[in-house]
């Protein structure tokens, strides 16, 4: 079982995708505000069994002959969970950046491993659960570019899911001094039927966030129920129609 643990943005979450294997295997991250992680991990890797917590108790024995990996946000004490971890034998790796000296790190770890990406120095995270709201994709576009380009605030890392007006689903994702990204869409079935009832939400690291603008700003892009029951009975005909063809 590894524990998993780094500065917001040094690509924890990443590392943890670039080991899983074909076999079974268990996550899980303590204390998660929403959940966008789980939800990406669980739609990518559907042999891996995403964890709630309130299955905490049960790890040690759903760990039992698969791999399990702990991923620990840097909002948890590691002090605090440190019992957790000595109890499931952890072995503890910390995600670093390049040219980070921290004893703290070399200290809590057994492993270290240095990170191509930046550890972000934010003060603030701003989080929302957005289950249930529907965005266009013009409108999200505009939004993801004012939000990471320091119209509310500097933005260092932020990333979310998003349902979209033609039933899609889509992920985020924003480094600050990194390439941006192309949203990536989720291998979810479309969702044409009132509003989703699946995860999604935003979640923000900063300085000096204008939390009220965010949220604000994001609600004024999102759909009204008559609105989006028009797109979702345009996607039913042009799907009709395509198959039809």
């Amino acid at each position: 079982m590894t524990a998993v643990a780094g500065l917001p943005g040094v690509g924890k979450t990443n590392w943890i995708r670039q080991q899983l294997t074909q076999q079974p295997t268990l996550y899980f991250s303590p204390a998660t505000r929403i959940g966008i992680d789980q939800t990406r991990l669980a739609v990518e890797f559907p042999h891996v069994q995403v964890l709630a917590d309130d299955q905490q108790t049960q790890l040690w024995q759903l760990a039992s002959g698969v791999s399990a990996y702990i991923e620990l946000g840097y909002h948890l004490d590691l002090a605090k969970i440190a019992p957790l971890l000595d109890t499931l034998n952890c072995h503890r790796v910390a995600i670093v950046s390049a040219g980070t000296q921290d004893a703290d790190w070399d200290e809590w770890a057994d492993e270290i491993i240095v990170s191509s990406l930046g550890a972000t120095n934010a003060t603030s995270l701003w989080v929302a659960n957005t289950t249930g709201h529907v965005i266009d994709p013009d409108s999200l576009e505009v939004f993801w570019y004012e939000l990471t380009q320091g119209a509310y605030g500097v933005v260092s890392r932020a990333k979310g899911i998003f349902e979209l007006a033609d039933g899609l689903s889509v992920y985020g994702d924003f480094v600050a001094g990194m390439q941006p990204k192309e949203f990536d869409e989720l291998n979810l079935p479309r969702w044409l039927e009132g509003r989703p009832q699946r995860l999604s939400g935003i979640e923000v690291w900063g300085n000096q966030l204008d939390e009220a603008a965010i949220a604000q700003t994001f609600q004024d892009c999102c759909l009204s129920d008559v609105a989006i029951r028009h797109y979702q009975q345009q996607v039913k005909e042009m799907l009709a129609e395509e198959a039809m063809i």
